[in-house]
């Protein structure tokens, strides 16, 4: 298993030194980078040239029009030395080949670098929008295992049954119904649109005057109550997928001699199920957790952190490919492809920790 772990230790640079390029080259072509982001919000702001210190000689032949040396979109007007202090503040006077090495050897190093628009590193922006896509992520995770296993395994022991087919119903409509749809839905009846206010419209916390004045417990039942509606709103489409996962391999442990060798033996329905079949089939499920965590606390909360009005880190991703901020995109790019690459190797270690009989090594070999 060493050996095997190992190779997969391995494999993570080259594999994250590909996704870099396949983005850093793609970044390229895609109009609209950071420097015409500068020049549009300049755009109608009365002095444009507010700070330039540039001279007037360059100011007249950027007025004049520039002709062909036009390298941005709406540049023209502007002094061409205003344009290269961007470039150079940027790190755009560099060629594309020098920038990536350089960008690849800081993130490496684990320097992530500052943001082109708020003035914060990198890892700064990720820590304060840390706590909402942790929550999100891990009570989304928490709550579909915990309702969807036991569904599973009673939809398995109750298979072809009028309780199996209603709550299949039930789970596919729930997976059907788009995540932002039902968040809406769920503000409308319980947050103060048109029927209930049970709970806050927006936020992870009440105002800063009121938490300030709350105790630990207090502050406890505010977090908990901020929480529900867009936690049950990123939940909902997971619930299909696990629970019929965990039935189906129920069903195929259920169907197997050593089942019916265990009911032969006279053991309780109890005892065969949690004390034989569970650990064979919770193998698959329980092991994919550390990936389900991830791919919800990285990947699936953008809407609904955006319904909410919560600053989690799908907003903070989106918006810095709306601003171009490369800094920002790279960095947590960088960042979730390695925890991502780390976390399909923690899951391998789970399947093998679960069934000591699974061998990767001679798999492989």
């Amino acid at each position: 298993m060493g050996a095997y772990i190992l190779r997969r230790l391995l494999l993570v640079i080259p594999t994250l030194i590909g996704v870099m390029i396949i983005n850093f080259t793609l970044v390229q072509f895609v109009p609209g980078g950071p420097i015409e982001q500068v020049i549009a919000n300049m755009q109608g702001q009365g002095d444009v040239m507010r700070g330039f210190t540039g001279s007037g000689d360059d100011a007249s032949r950027g007025n004049a029009g520039g002709g062909g040396e036009e390298r941005y979109i709406g540049s023209r007007g502007l002094p061409p030395a205003f344009i290269e202090q961007l470039e150079r503040e940027f790190g755009f006077d560099k060629p594309p080949l020098q920038r990536f090495l350089d960008m690849m050897w800081n993130y490496f190093r684990f320097d992530f670098g500052t943001s082109y628009f708020t003035s914060k590193t990198v890892v700064e922006l990720i820590i304060e929008r840390m706590p909402v896509s942790i929550s999100l992520g891990l009570w989304s995770t928490l709550i579909a295992y915990m309702v969807s296993i036991p569904l599973g395994i009673r939809k398995a022991v109750k298979d072809g049954t009028p309780f199996d087919t209603w709550t299949s119903g039930a789970i596919i409509v729930g997976y059907a119904i788009p995540g932002f749809l039902f968040a809406i839905l769920l503000l409308v009846l319980f947050a103060g649109g048109s029927y209930f206010q049970w709970f806050p419209l927006r936020g992870l916390h009440s105002e800063a005057e009121v938490v300030a004045q709350m105790n630990w417990f207090e502050y406890a039942l505010d977090y908990a109550h901020h929480m529900v509606l867009p936690t049950i709103a990123l939940t909902i489409s997971s619930f299909a997928t696990l629970t019929l996962l965990t039935k189906n391999s129920f069903l195929d442990e259920l169907r197997k001699q050593y089942v019916v060798t265990a009911r032969a033996k006279g053991l309780v329905e109890r005892k065969v199920l949690y004390g034989h079949v569970f650990r064979n089939a919770m193998l698959i499920v329980i092991a994919g957790f550390p990936a389900v965590f991830i791919g919800a606390f990285f990947g699936g909360s953008l809407i609904i952190e955006a319904v909410f009005s919560l600053d989690g880190l799908g907003k903070l991703f989106y918006e810095a490919a709306l601003a171009r901020d490369y800094p920002v995109i790279f960095g947590t790019l960088f960042i979730f492809t390695l925890l991502g690459l780390i976390v399909g190797i923690i899951s391998d270690l789970m399947y093998v920790w679960i069934d000591p009989r699974i061998d990767f090594e001679t798999r492989e070999s």
